[in-house]
């Protein structure tokens, strides 16, 4: 798995197709979606039309809680497969920590046994439920998929996630943009040094410490921007220095029980037929 790659959260499908071939052409191989994001047909048409080798390629998708439960995330597997335009995913995830997520993980065993999924993990999972499940499935969570940025650095997941070899993947890795990131008087003075951006850097922290991050553009030159972070390595100062930006802070908390009615809400208006 590539240490940096393509989200696409939040980019409409009407788009989702000319962005991820844009990502594919500055370089990105790995490209993260979701059965949620409504746009994993446009991320296989990208993949059809890019030229690049299926192999060359690294595909996450994740299964929403409206298709959770053995049978239906079975089924949603297969249709994640069609409008992906491909015979196996690299790498399917729980989205999240709701619904029959147990039911829904051992569907995801049986498609990785199948060969229909290549590994398999979990995001959004915190805490008690990550060990729980870790603990009495089969094949350990591959990957886990977390808010992770310089303000929310993860410290106690990553060190938790070690325990069962699972890697730590960073969503909103920029921290979408907000907490003035992006002029950032610390960030700045350390990218200056090199000749880089604020995100360039809180970028190039996450991989200094393992952490895998999709970061999302729909702006080409921005794309490339992000990917451009090889050509310099940041000191244990520097390291040091980012590491007490951290405030643990999170915007989306998966253990708050207003999030689970949300999101199950939010389920119930969007799938009718969820309970089916």
């Amino acid at each position: 798995m590539p240490m940096l790659g393509y989200g696409v959260f939040l980019v409409s499908p009407e788009e989702c197709e000319r962005c991820v071939l844009d990502a594919i052409s500055v370089g990105y191989r790995l490209i993260d979606t979701a059965q949620a994001y409504y746009n994993e047909e446009g991320v296989g048409a990208a993949i059809a039309r890019c030229g690049v080798p299926r192999n060359e390629l690294f595909i996450t998708t994740k299964v929403w809680i409206s298709n959770s439960g053995e049978e239906k995330a079975a089924r949603s597997i297969d249709e994640s497969l069609r409008k992906l335009r491909t015979d196996y995913i690299d790498l399917l995830l729980v989205h999240q920590p709701f619904g029959d997520y147990y039911g829904t993980y051992r569907a995801m065993e049986q498609a990785y046994r199948d060969g229909k999924i290549r590994a398999i993990g979990l995001s959004n999972f915190y805490d008690a439920r990550f060990v729980d499940l870790a603990e009495h499935m089969e094949v350990k969570p591959a990957v886990l998929q977390l808010e992770t940025h310089v303000f929310s650095q993860q410290r106690k997941m990553r060190e938790l996630a070690k325990e069962y070899g699972t890697q730590l993947m960073a969503w909103g890795p920029l921290a979408q943009g907000t907490d003035g990131i992006f002029t950032n008087e610390t960030l700045k003075a350390i990218g200056d040094r090199y000749g880089k951006t604020n995100a360039q850097v809180a970028l190039k922290f996450l991989l200094s410490e393992d952490i895998v991050a999709i970061p999302k553009s729909t702006h080409k030159e921005r794309m490339a921007s992000n990917l451009a972070i090889d050509d310099f390595e940041l000191t244990a100062d520097d390291l040091e220095t980012i590491r007490k930006m951290d405030t643990g802070k999170l915007k989306a908390d998966f253990n708050d029980p207003a999030m689970a009615k949300y999101l199950i809400a939010y389920d119930k208006n969007f799938n009718p037929d969820w309970k089916k």
